[in-house]
């Protein structure tokens, strides 16, 4: 049940700042943020190869499922293969044969995108400002996507040190409406399906980017952090 907030040209210091987590069965491999041969920056899935969230030098692009009643499916494309056909500016294919899910992406100086394939296949243009993605429409009001939302925009407000933009990340609260669901919380503490690493992402108004993933045990504990510095250009 991922989360993420996207502040899109909402601050003249900051052209792109994005906070997100990442929840996934603990079982499933993968490895940790990267650089990779084809200038991905990113974690890569190691059971399908791709991955949920990555930044180039000229682009941004994170994915999460969308929930909808008979999905999953077994045997559906991977995708993990949006985000990389997206950061490559490459065609991803047919997304009729991919689960349900919301992939959002910018480009350096030019627009940003919201696309789902459920209920059916549409592509949003983002006005600037601050938008969240989590696992239901866009437009839906769920509890973590606006705890993030208000996380984000608070340190805009007032900038912090970007390490800060991890506390939100880490909250465990649950949602009132429905206080027995772990799943229900910005950070999910499961052993089983939980939050396996959280994501900042940061670009300034001179193109300096750098994008921090710290990664969580199955206990929740942090288990890693990578840092790498990238140049955003237009």
């Amino acid at each position: 049940m991922c989360v993420a907030a996207i502040a899109w040209q909402a601050h003249p210091r900051w052209p792109l700042v994005v906070i997100a987590n990442r929840d996934e069965y603990q079982v499933r491999p993968s490895a940790p943020l990267a650089r990779w041969d084809n200038g991905i920056l990113a974690g890569r899935d190691l059971q399908a190869g791709g991955t949920w969230l990555g930044v180039t030098s000229r682009r941004f692009a994170l994915v999460t499922n969308r929930r909808a009643e008979g999905y999953p499916r077994l045997g559906m494309a991977s995708r993990g293969d949006l985000v990389t056909a997206a950061l490559l500016g490459e065609d991803a294919g047919d997304t009729a044969a991919m689960n349900p899910f919301n992939l959002f992406e910018c480009s350096a100086g030019h627009a940003a995108f919201l696309t789902t394939n459920y209920p059916a296949f549409e592509q949003r243009g983002l006005a600037p400002g601050i938008h969240s993605v989590s696992n239901g429409a866009l437009d839906e009001p769920w509890f973590k996507k606006q705890a993030v939302e208000a996380a984000l925009a608070e340190w805009l407000t007032a900038p912090a040190p970007l390490e800060a933009l991890f506390a939100p990340l880490a909250d465990d609260t649950r949602d009132p409406s429905q206080p027995d669901s772990h799943y229900a919380a910005v950070f999910v503490r499961n052993e089983v399906y939980g939050t396996r690493c959280s994501t900042v992402v940061a670009v300034d108004e001179a193109g300096r980017g750098v994008i921090i993933e710290r990664s969580y045990d199955s206990l929740a504990r942090t288990s890693g952090e990578v840092r790498l510095d990238f140049a955003w250009r237009p």
